[in-house]
């Protein structure tokens, strides 16, 4: 075993490599303690139970997929923020085969509230950056949002499409930038 004391963060890598090789049926406090090569107990200094390491896990996944981007002017423009929404989505498809699909979903179900909670927190994060890009973009035409029909309602719309392209699979953005030009540009 491993004599060094493992971080949290170590203990997230190693999840979060069990995702991508193995899946989520692969996280467990033993499996996890065994690709950090560490005892279990070591793993409960940092998670008091496997719910626990999982909601970690999926806030670890969903920070990982959606980092801040290198490039400050995805969150100036709409079109190259949602472009670069699609190809995280894409990115996480690829490295955590099955996190976007309804399966995952119901992994996350009732009894794991807690990571259920933390994806829809990065879900509203998400939603309310799209809302303040939209706001911010100086191509958005001044009379393209109103009371009835705000920037907000329109991330909503768009964000909408993000969750049916991950639900299908489908990362190519051609139809939502097309559709954003269109009706605010």
């Amino acid at each position: 075993m491993n004599t060094v004391v493992t971080s949290k963060e170590e203990i997230l890598a190693a999840s979060r490599e069990l995702i991508r090789s193995q899946g989520w049926s692969a996280i467990s406090i033993r499996s996890v303690a065994g690709a950090c090569g560490v005892s279990v107990g070591s793993i409960y200094n940092y998670f008091d139970s496997k719910a626990d390491l999982v909601s970690a896990t999926v806030e670890s996944v969903w920070c990982d997929i959606f980092h801040l981007p290198e490039q400050e002017e995805v969150f100036r423009d709409t079109l190259a923020c949602v472009s670069w929404i699609y190809q995280r989505m894409e990115y996480g498809c690829r490295q955590y085969p099955g996190f976007f699909n309804l399966h995952s979903m119901g992994f996350l179900g009732m009894e794991k509230s807690d990571g259920r909670q933390r994806m829809e927190q990065t879900w509203q994060h998400i939603l309310n950056g799209l809302g303040v890009v939209l706001k911010q973009d100086p191509k958005v035409r001044p009379d393209a949002f109103d009371e009835e029909f705000t920037a907000e309602k329109f991330a909503d719309i768009l964000f909408s499409l993000f969750l049916s392209a991950l639900l299908r699979g489908d990362y190519n953005p051609a139809s939502v930038l097309e559709l954003i030009r269109r009706t605010v540009y």
